[in-house]
């Protein structure tokens, strides 16, 4: 047996720069339609990259912000997005159970709190297939260059969404049905063989939400209706295996 392959580069903190550019790439066109959507909404500039620089959720900003000027509770508004992103606790142990080096408490909090989506993903993937060695310098590179990103589109759009669009009509409706456009790719993309069930459970559970109660019943029904499909889905798959191997 042919033992994997020993890392082969360290990863450093200019790496990190390095490896977080796509997802800047990614972050300032989304966290610019943010900013101006927030403000208007009519969230004040500071409020708004208020948002960006504390909750630093993505899509979870645009609900939030979508809820309460809507006129829903802040517990309720806040619950809903934490349902949203309940899936982010896997991700520190997930990663930690790559990492075989001491952690610095310093450090890990700052990359900790950086560790989106998209920088797990950057992570993991640098890690497992190009055999990176594990660097906190370069993570907390990958998770700071990250969110300095995502701040500094939300500062750009909550400028230009006050007024200073106004003259380009073209371009801020542009920039405010990116969001949209991006869920809408993600959605068919999803609509694969072995993803279908939980994606067309999902649909169902939300339809029934928003029709019979609110939008954050229709978030977590949503949520929830996924997640119960893909366990069932799971069950079949094995009980189908063990009974085929029979």
């Amino acid at each position: 047996m042919s033992e994997s392959p020993s890392p082969n580069k360290t990863s450093s903190f200019k790496d990190g720069i390095v490896d977080s550019l796509p997802i800047i790439i990614g972050y300032l066109p989304i966290s610019f339609a943010f900013g101006l959507s927030a403000v208007k909404l009519g969230f004040t500039p500071l409020e708004a990259i208020f948002f960006s620089c504390v909750i630093y959720a993505g899509a979870s900003q645009f609900v939030i912000t979508a809820l309460l000027s809507a006129g829903m509770s802040l517990w309720v508004s806040a619950l809903t997005v934490l349902a949203m992103d309940i899936r982010h606790i896997l991700y520190g142990p997930a990663l930690r159970y790559r990492i075989k080096q001491k952690l610095s408490e310093k450090k890990t909090v700052i990359w900790a709190f950086g560790l989106t989506d998209e920088v797990f993903a950057a992570a993991t993937t640098k890690l497992i297939k190009d055999q990176r060695s594990w660097s906190e310098n370069w993570m907390v590179a990958i998770a700071m260059c990250s969110w300095l990103s995502w701040v500094l589109g939300t500062v750009a759009g909550t400028i230009l969404g006050n007024g200073y669009l106004d003259s380009y009509p073209a371009v801020e409706a542009a920039m405010t049905f990116m969001l949209p456009a991006l869920f809408l790719s993600f959605l068919l993309s999803s609509f694969k063989k072995q993803n279908s069930y939980c994606v067309t459970a999902s649909l169902l559970g939300a339809l029934i939400g928003i029709t019979f109660f609110s939008i954050p019943i229709a978030i977590l029904s949503g949520i929830m209706s996924g997640c119960l499909a893909a366990l069932l889905q799971t069950k079949i798959t094995q009980l189908n295996k063990v009974t085929s191997n029979d």
